[in-house]
Order: structure tokens, then C-alpha cells, then sequence
């Protein structure tokens, strides 16, 4: 038995080490290109990131059938991120392609890993610069008539024959405009001729603040090249450098008369769902994901994406998650946006899809983004038709109707002498703490009468601040909670409704206590709380202290 068991230990022992082996060969290593959009005759970099501190260069064969390779670089890095160290290894190497189109960078070993597949897109060669110096600047803006605020790309190259050792890169600012600078200098190879170019190449965000004509100065560099041998002989080695590059004059529009407000000047905008529920059900968050993808804006310049329900349903938005880059010379946006829904009750509810409104720059006309309307049919809550979740954000909770359930509960497991215990205790210490607040409150109500604030009585325990956050966030039990701390100690709906002094409070609090007791639409009475109390209670003056009513009230005090 016991050669068996040490087998048993053995065999799992092999097995667990296989597994964790066939997971590393499985795993990948990092990889991507500086630019992934270049035209013939350019380089880009192929960078790949492994955590394998060991590992020897990839093995970069696969690539020579499309590509001619130069700059073969590694660095290994070391860091420490809470407390907990790790290792890995960034190599680098320059691509120049072949040939033009849409090319496959084909997977890479790195010791027992393997690299992501990825692709670059090859334009046919562009045509070179006018300039016969080893050194000279190009600039280049993606709209030559932009309109008003409308997100203009700049780009500036710095080309070089012989390598930069130190320098300065500046761009000034246009008047009327804004220009700011976007993202970091990329650094590639590209031939012009017969000869070959190291480029700087950096990117801004021009926005024309005013019609009319605009100037954009030349950029300007000053800096040293690396000399040779014979430059430092002859006592010309310093390869001070000193070029600008011309100026560039823009015609900038003013916005249309017939144009989309907000002003949303756009190449393109595209809106789709990424995610829609299948079923919904009463009281439960359901999921809808919009995304939002523009070309010729940032982030900042979007509306944020919107979802509406009808008076069923609760809406809750996540942030936007927002994704800037910048491609083809001008500035492109990713915008994703999360939505929960939390339908009321059970029946149909229909959803209003997003719609953006915006200016086609280059044909001159308005547009519109649009998404279909979502129709869900909901089903019963589990606590039945009306019944809503007690654990999801910003629903309402029938309180009395899960406090009987309980009880029910309760009843059929059967009662035990300690659950009774618990019971009279609890009971007897809330009636002592409420003989106490209604001793208080008698006397507080006899020390006189005076005019109070429109937002708070003047004995109240909770605030405006504490009212609003029910109102957003809370179940119905804790916004009625909120109104009798806020009316006075031992107040309850019945004395808050009397106090009110805003007709539409009174109506406000009857619908609260109409959903709470299983008789009204929990939904509808949050919006007209909402509504009703958006600057805060309104309260009548005292007076003398009213006769009680001959009739007990409608709804149990709760």
C-alpha cells in the first residue's frame, strides 16, 4: 500500500509539472509596433516584452521573406511594484518592408513563448520632400480649411542623414489658435532618392479658435549632429545645426448657420451596441455597452454617450472609458460607456437609443448617429410582479412586504425559546427609545413657535445632503426615513405630510407611502420624490399644536 501511495504522489507530482509546463509554452510574450500605418520605404519597430529574465534574442528569420531588418537592441529591466520584484526583457528591431500593402508580422519564439501575430499596413512610396539639405523639417496639417473649433491634425518630421547627438525641437503656437502637443516622438528610417533618413516625427492638436486667415510658424531645430573623423580634423566636427521650416498659411471657416448644436465638427462618427441584454427581470440590473467611434476629435470634444428609459426603469452609467490616438495625421477618439438597467416592475419597457447630432467637414452637411431603440419584455421580480432586488444600487424595497415574508419563514421552521428571548428584548428596548424621543419632542414643541428654513426644520436629525443621496442611491424605506429624521425626532410620514407646506411634497410623500405598502409604482414615486424635493423640504410654520384626527390613517405609519 504504501509503494502504491508513493506512486500516486508521484505521478501527480509529474502531472502538476507537465501542466505548469504546457501553460508556459502555451503563454505569449508582449508585442508591437511603434506604428502599425507607413508608407514604402519607411521603417517601423517590432518591440517584443518578455518576463523571461534569461531569454535569448527571438529568433527573427520568419520576418526576412518580407521585411529587411537593421537595429537589433535588448534591454532587460528590473522592477518593484508593492513590494514584489520582477524581471523582463524588451527587445527591438527595425522593419523596413518589401514591398506595399497589408502585411502579416508573423508569430516569434522568445524562449518558451510565443508572439502575438500582428499586422502592418504598407502605403505605395511617398513622394519626397522638396529639400536637397542633410538636415531639413517637413511639416504636414491633415485639413488645409478647417472650420471653428474643428480638431486639426499637425505634424512636424525633422530629417536627418547623420545622427542627432543633442538638439531642440520647437513649434509655436498660430494667433487665434491653440496647438497642443500630442503623444510621444516617434523615431524611424525612411529613403528618399538614393539616400537614407533618420525622422523625428511628432504630432499636435490644432484648434482654430476664430474665422479667417491663420498663419502656423515653421517649426525650428537647433542642435549638434554626430561629425566624422575628417569634419573633427579639418576643425569642422562641432555639427551645429540650425534649420526652420516654412510657414503654412490655413483658411479657417465659421460655423454654418444650419449647423447640429452642440457644434460637433467630425470626419466620421460611428455608434453601435457592444453588449444588450437577453432577458430582464423586475428589480434586477440588466446591461446594455455602447461605444462611440470618431474620426477628427478627442475625448474632451465628444458628448458623453446617453441611454434613456421610460418612467419603468432606473438608469445607472458607469464613466466613459475614452480611447485617443492618433492615425492618418489627425486625432481619432474610442469611447465605451456601460449601462445598468433596473426595470421597475414586470411588463414591456422600451429603451431610447443614443443619438449624436454632428458636421460632416468634408461634405459640408449635418448628420446624425443614431442607435435603434431596445424593447425588452421583463419578467417578474423574484418576490413577484412588483418585487425588486433589496442588493441592487438605487432600486425600491417593499419593506413591509419582505418584513411578513420573514415572518412566514419564520413561522414554518418553527420558534425557538432564545428567537423569543431576542424578540421581547428588542421590542422593549424600542419602546423605551421611543417613549424617550416622544418626551423630548413634547418638550421641544412647547418651547415656542417661529418661521423655519425652507430646507430643514429646525429640530430635524438628518440633512439636505442626506435626503438627496436617498433619493439617488436609496430604497424608498431609507427616503422616508430621511423625511421624518429631517421633520423632527418621532416624526412619521403621516405628521411629514401634514408639515409640508409644497403641494407637490404632499402628493410626493402620498405616492411614497402608497409604493411602500405594495398599492402604488415604486419607480413613479421615486421620480416624483425627485422632482417634488430637488431643493429640499418646504415646511409650514408652526402653530399651535393641531387636535388628533378622528380617524386612524390610511397607510400603517412606517
Amino acid at each position: 500500500m504504501a509503494d502504491l501511495h508513493s506512486n500516486a504522489v508521484v505521478r501527480l507530482a509529474v502531472g502538476l509539472l507537465l501542466s505548469c509546463c504546457a501553460f508556459a509554452a502555451c503563454a505569449q510574450a508582449r508585442a508591437w509596433l511603434d506604428r502599425d500605418h507607413i508608407a514604402l520605404g519607411e521603417t517601423t519597430t517590432l518591440n517584443i516584452q518578455t518576463d523571461q529574465a534569461t531569454a535569448d534574442a527571438p529568433e527573427y528569420s520568419p520576418l526576412l521573406a518580407d521585411f529587411t531588418l537593421s537595429g537589433n537592441t535588448s534591454r532587460r529591466e528590473y522592477q518593484v511594484v508593492n513590494g514584489v520584484g520582477s524581471a523582463h526583457v524588451l527587445f527591438a528591431v527595425a522593419l523596413r518592408p518589401r514591398r506595399d500593402g497589408v502585411i502579416a508580422v508573423p508569430s516569434l519564439r522568445v524562449g518558451n513563448q510565443q508572439t502575438p501575430a500582428l499586422t502592418l499596413t504598407v502605403a505605395p512610396r511617398s513622394s519626397a520632400p522638396a529639400h536637397d539639405g542633410s538636415v531639413f523639417i517637413e511639416t504636414q496639417v491633415d485639413a488645409p480649411s478647417p472650420y471653428v473649433q474643428q480638431a486639426v491634425g499637425y505634424t512636424v518630421r525633422l530629417y536627418s542623414q547623420t545622427p542627432l547627438v543633442s538638439g531642440q525641437l520647437d513649434q509655436a503656437p498660430p494667433a487665434g489658435g491653440s496647438l497642443q502637443r500630442v503623444g510621444d516622438d516617434t523615431q524611424y528610417e525612411r529613403d528618399i532618392g538614393n539616400r537614407s533618413y533618420n525622422v523625428i516625427e511628432r504630432h499636435y492638436l490644432l484648434i482654430p479658435e476664430r474665422s479667417g486667415p491663420m498663419t502656423i510658424p515653421g517649426a525650428h531645430f537647433q542642435g549638434n549632429a554626430a561629425g566624422g573623423f575628417f569634419d573633427d580634423f579639418l576643425g569642422d566636427g562641432s555639427g551645429g545645426i540650425d534649420v526652420s521650416s516654412p510657414s503654412r498659411a490655413l483658411q479657417v471657416r465659421p460655423v454654418p448657420a444650419n449647423a447640429p448644436q452642440p457644434w460637433l465638427p467630425l470626419r466620421g462618427l460611428q455608434l453601435r451596441y457592444l453588449s444588450t441584454p437577453q432577458r430582464a427581470r423586475a428589480g434586477e440590473a440588466a446591461t446594455v455597452t455602447i461605444e462611440a467611434v470618431a474620426d477628427g476629435a478627442t475625448a474632451a470634444q465628444l458628448p458623453e454617450l446617453q441611454l434613456e428609459a421610460d418612467d419603468g426603469a432606473q438608469v445607472f452609467a458607469d464613466p466613459v472609458q475614452s480611447d485617443d490616438r492618433f492615425d492618418d495625421g489627425r486625432p481619432h477618439v474610442r469611447e465605451v460607456r456601460k449601462f445598468s438597467i433596473v426595470p421597475a416592475h414586470a411588463g414591456t419597457l422600451h429603451l431610447q437609443g443614443s443619438r449624436v447630432s454632428w458636421w460632416d467637414v468634408q461634405a459640408g452637411v449635418r448628420r446624425t448617429a443614431s442607435l435603434p431603440d431596445l424593447v425588452l419584455q421583463v419578467a417578474p421580480g423574484a418576490g413577484g410582479a412588483g418585487a425588486t432586488a433589496g442588493a441592487t444600487p438605487g432600486t425600491d424595497s417593499d419593506d413591509g412586504n419582505l418584513d411578513g415574508t420573514r415572518a412566514a419563514s419564520t413561522a414554518a421552521t418553527g420558534t425557538r425559546p432564545w428567537a423569543l428571548a431576542t424578540v421581547a428584548f428588542a421590542a422593549l428596548w424600542l419602546g423605551t427609545l421611543a417613549w424617550a424621543l416622544q418626551r423630548r419632542s413634547s418638550v421641544g414643541d412647547g418651547q415656542g413657535v417661529g418661521a423655519t428654513p425652507v430646507s430643514q426644520a429646525p429640530d430635524g436629525g438628518a440633512s439636505p445632503a442626506d435626503l438627496k443621496r436617498a433619493l439617488e442611491r436609496g430604497s424608498l424605506g431609507d427616503v422616508a426615513e430621511i423625511l421624518c429624521a429631517m421633520a423632527g425626532p418621532a416624526a412619521e410620514l403621516d405628521a411629514v405630510r401634514d408639515r409640508l407646506a409644497d403641494p407637490r411634497q404632499r402628493d410626493a410623500v402620498d405616492a411614497l407611502q402608497r409604493a411602500r405598502w405594495g398599492d402604488g409604482d415604486g419607480g413613479a414615486a421615486r421620480t416624483a420624490l425627485r422632482d417634488a424635493f430637488k431643493g429640499g423640504p418646504r415646511w409650514r410654520e408652526r402653530g399651535p399644536a393641531a387636535a388628533k384626527e378622528p380617524l386612524p390613517p390610511l397607510y400603517p405609519h412606517g
